[in-house]
């Protein structure tokens, strides 16, 4: 290929790499925290924060290892985790896709043309057929980023990609604490289940000695009937309780997104199974929390939009290109001589256009304003997502140490009771009475139990995932 034909290519390629540049997006400034400096204060909170956890993975949170073994299974089995994870990768291909353009594309060609040219066109009154052979290299339609249209385009491509990586990030945190409830729920309910089949042999058993008293003239047909009801009632919670077992372990499994094994390595329903979380800082939670982040990419990616809306009202400058060689003949065309380039560029100047510029321009404005209120409000219901979470620490442990209070009284009424009933001093409504109140005051013990662990499991998620005492600020 001639010297001059190289030279023009390089020259333009060069040329392309160096002009671009320009920016026309606005300066990003992260707004302020709409929400206070401190978490609210008062007797539903607690005074010390509890202690810090050594690391900020899950497995330092969830204690149970039937737990573990579940949550590790979902985020590998997990069909809209796994949804999450795809469109991140969809997402950076397109960024890859935009990041392109800023390159010229170089491409080599080579051609062939036949023509024949009948003879009432040609001079010597005959037909003839012309071979033209030719190789290029060069570039097409390359658009010279004066004014940062596509760089513009290129970075809203990349704020959306990080976006959707804290989207998965979010989608994770929200699977860990989702397989954590419904297994949470789902041992309650097998105590619940398990605490009603206890009471229905107690009813059972209240109602054969009724059955035998009254035939011995000692208890009256209302004493029957009543205990009669009671065993009613408890058949029907213990059916209750069934379904809600099979239905939380069907829930349980499409979370899991695999069978949940039959036998598991549980640990007894305690408060322990879900370690304490410290509170932190509302500041901390903007680097913290992949909602919050995630918001932040979005109102980047619309800042950059501004910058392409406006590169719009500016001339875009493209460039074709291309050097390389042409013959009649095939073995022709490296000879001297032979060279062939051409060289194109092309101005775009936007004149009338009914005012869809600015109205594109006031859409990209708009779009930002819009996820700058979704962003504050990401934050929001951060803080008060948060504060409900520490609200509940405190108030579920006074409310817990009540409810066994009370278990322990209504166990001593019961046993009080069977034993005056027994003894015929007392009527069986006195033990009836005791023997219903016992049952509600432990299903109530149950229920509490279960919402205080899953307070801490939603506190978990609130504050972005575990937490480190010298865990770094992401920026």
């Amino acid at each position: 290929m001639p010297d001059l034909s190289v030279s023009l290519l390089s020259a333009s390629l060069t040329v392309a790499l160096l002009l671009g540049g320009c920016s026309l997006i606005p300066e990003y400034q992260q707004p302020s925290s709409p929400n206070p400096a401190h978490y609210p204060q008062g007797p539903a909170y607690a005074t010390q924060p509890p202690p810090t956890l050594t690391n900020d993975d899950w497995r330092s949170v969830f204690n149970d290892p039937a737990l573990q073994q579940l949550i590790e299974s979902a985020l590998v089995n997990n069909r809209d985790l796994r949804v999450a994870a795809l469109n991140v990768e969809a997402f950076q291909a397109q960024y890859r896709i935009q990041r392109a353009d800023l390159l010229p594309a170089v491409s080599a060609n080579a051609t062939e043309s036949r023509q024949r040219v009948p003879p009432s066109v040609t001079r010597t009154g005959q037909s003839t057929i012309t071979s033209t052979y030719g190789v290029n290299l060069g570039i097409s339609a390359y658009e010279l980023d004066f004014f940062g249209r596509v760089r513009s385009l290129s970075e809203q491509a990349l704020m959306t990609f990080l976006a959707s990586e804290e989207a998965r990030r979010s989608a994770q945190l929200s699977l860990v604490a989702n397989v954590a409830n419904a297994y949470l729920t789902w041992r309650a309910d097998q105590e619940l289940l398990e605490l009603t089949r206890q009471t229905l042999a107690a009813d059972e058993q209240s109602l054969r000695l009724t059955t035998r008293n009254r035939e011995a003239g000692k208890s009256s047909a209302l004493d029957q009937i009543q205990a009669q009801t009671s065993v009613d009632s408890t058949r029907a919670s213990l059916a209750r309780y069934q379904r809600q077992v099979a239905q939380d372990l069907n829930s349980l499994t499409l979370l899991v997104g695999a069978a949940v094994p039959e036998t598991l390595p549980t640990r007894p329903l305690a408060s322990d199974l879900v370690a304490q979380m410290p509170a932190g800082l509302p500041s901390e939670l903007l680097q913290r929390r992949p909602d919050i982040l995630q918001a932040e990419y979005k109102l980047k990616a619309a800042n950059a939009n501004i910058g392409a809306a406006r590169a719009a009202f500016f001339p875009s400058v493209s460039l074709t290109a291309s050097a390389g060689t042409s013959s009649r003949e095939m073995s022709g065309l490296f000879k001297a001589g032979s060279g062939a380039w051409t060289f194109q560029p092309q101005i775009n100047l936007p004149i009338f256009n009914a005012g869809s510029l600015r109205a594109s321009l006031d859409y990209s404005k708009l779009q930002k304003d819009i996820t700058v209120a979704e962003y504050e409000k990401s934050i929001q219901t951060a803080f008060q997502e948060v504060s409900d979470g520490l609200a509940a620490r405190k108030t579920y442990q006074e409310q817990l140490q009540a409810q066994r209070d009370l278990v322990q009284s209504t166990q001593d009424y019961y046993d009080m009771a069977q034993h005056r009933y027994r003894s015929g001093v007392d009527s069986s409504l006195t033990f009836l009475d005791a023997q219903r109140s016992l049952f509600s005051a432990q299903q109530t013990l149950i229920t509490d139990r279960l919402g205080q662990l899953v307070a801490q499991v939603n506190l978990y998620t609130a504050l972005g995932g575990g937490w480190s005492a010298a865990e770094p600020v992401r920026r």
